[in-house]
């Protein structure tokens, strides 16, 4: 298992590696991820052992998100002061996430109008 908790570690490095290196405004862990993606799907199918450390880290992704609640208490100021901007940006976000990922699944699953 331990070398499968590297190989994510590893994607994860060259994919930051990768982002500073071309400057690409993508974060370094979604490079990583698709540079996994594309190794299983090369490889054609998903090892168990990598399976299982998957859904163990995906139990515990919630320890993942102390660093950011501590980031968001640290700089509750600045949040104070551009709360309309940050919630502005959140929303039009979250909408937009929504229906891209609707239109998405509606390609995938062939229900195209």
């Amino acid at each position: 298992m331990l070398a499968y908790l590297t190989l994510i570690f590893t994607c994860q490095l060259v994919g930051e590696a990768a982002v500073r290196a071309v400057g690409v405004p993508v974060p370094g862990p979604v490079a990583g991820m698709v540079l996994l993606f594309l190794f299983l799907s090369f490889k054609g199918e998903v090892p168990e052992k990598l399976a299982t450390v998957g859904d163990t880290l995906l139990r515990h992704l919630s320890l993942l998100f102390v660093p950011a609640g501590v980031g968001v208490m640290a700089h509750l100021s600045l949040l104070r002061t551009s709360w309309l901007p940050i919630s502005v940006g959140l929303i039009l976000s979250t909408v937009l996430a929504i229906i891209v990922t609707a239109l998405v699944m509606r390609r995938l699953s062939g229900n195209v109008q």
